[in-house]
């Protein structure tokens, strides 16, 4: 047993941190870190095929689409349209990957984006 005490995390500077973040900065990290997970996912990374995993692509695409669609009002177009962009990429990669394709407008995030065509 060791005389040090435990780590635990600083939750009043974590606060006093998130506190300081702009909202618009807070969601597009969000973004930017759903669509890096689906692209793993996807297998579009350099291992590939060793993460593949359409199922959590799915959810991760159709978590990006929502939290895309919730904000488009609260973040501009210089942020929104890059991530826009992204997000069909990644509907068109789910699309390319699997093996039976969805019908249009029933793939991974269409219920908020609308059918994607590539």
């Amino acid at each position: 047993m060791s005389d040090t005490p435990a780590q635990n995390p600083d939750f009043d500077t974590m606060a006093r941190d998130i506190a300081e973040v702009p909202a618009v900065e807070v969601i597009v990290t969000v973004a930017v870190n759903l669509m890096s997970a689906a692209a793993v996912k996807l297998g579009l990374t350099e291992e590939g095929e060793d993460h593949k995993d359409l199922d959590e692509a799915r959810k991760l695409v159709t978590a990006l689409a929502g939290l895309l669609d919730a904000s488009t009002t609260e973040i501009s177009s210089f942020h929104a349209a890059p991530l826009r962009d992204g997000l069909k990429s990644l509907q068109l990669a789910f699309r390319e990957a699997s093996l039976v394709p969805d019908e249009p407008g029933q793939g991974p995030g269409e219920k908020y984006t609308g059918p994607v065509y590539g």
